[in-house]
């Protein structure tokens, strides 16, 4: 009786040690639980947008260079006011109005002074100079990137769309022209939405003032 009694209270001292030594453990597994693992994956950067081949360079835009094995003057820049960019090792370029491809030309016409057979890409990673500008009566007014084909009813509808209070027949487009006068065009939202008269529906370009009255 003696070791029958000594057996069964060492049974129940080390169940007591094993409960005692992991009650979350336990308490999870008597809800059906499990502890959930943690998201170790990274975040895939942001792809660079699409751009057009006869993209031209403009102020605020965001530029990746990359030297091929010179990662010490490799990076991104961007395009000041002015139109010029500040690279490593070679200095002040004039960056605006020309395309990614006749800068990277420039680039590396000047790399060839420092580096021994350069091999550079300069890629658009951020196109902040396309920009469409909407004031009035419409959900949020202001500046809008251009970053691909868009018409005068989807950029109204990227604002939020027009207001009860809009004068929907009488919404104008407002465009610069290489002569330096303004160009107006109008457009009649109602007609549009029907399916009437579309050639008011036009394609915007950079620069343009769409004004909702």
């Amino acid at each position: 009786m003696k070791h029958m009694f000594t057996a069964q209270a060492c049974a129940l001292l080390a169940t007591a040690a094993l409960t005692l030594a992991a009650p979350g453990q336990a308490l999870a597994q008597s809800r059906g639980t499990t502890t959930p693992a943690r998201n170790t994956q990274k975040t895939a950067p942001a792809p660079a947008p699409a751009v057009p081949q006869d993209y031209l360079i403009g102020p605020e835009d965001v530029l990746g260079v990359l030297f091929w094995r010179e990662t010490d003057i490799s990076g991104d820049v961007t395009v000041r006011p002015d139109g010029q960019v500040t690279l490593p090792l070679i200095g002040e370029l004039k960056a605006a109005g020309l395309t990614p491809a006749a800068l990277q030309a420039q680039v590396l016409e000047a790399a060839q002074r420092f580096l021994t057979d350069p091999n550079v890409s300069v890629v658009v990673k951020q196109m902040n100079s396309r920009k469409i500008f909407i004031t009035g009566q419409v959900g949020t007014a202001g500046a809008y990137p251009l970053t691909g084909p868009r018409t005068v009813m989807q950029a109204i509808a990227l604002a939020g769309g027009v207001t009860e209070y809009a004068d929907r027949e009488h919404i104008t487009v407002m465009r610069q022209e290489p002569n330096g006068t303004t160009r107006t065009m109008t457009f009649n939202y109602k007609d549009v939405a029907k399916g009437k008269k579309l050639e008011q529906n036009v394609q915007l370009q950079p620069g343009d003032t769409i004004v909702v009255p």
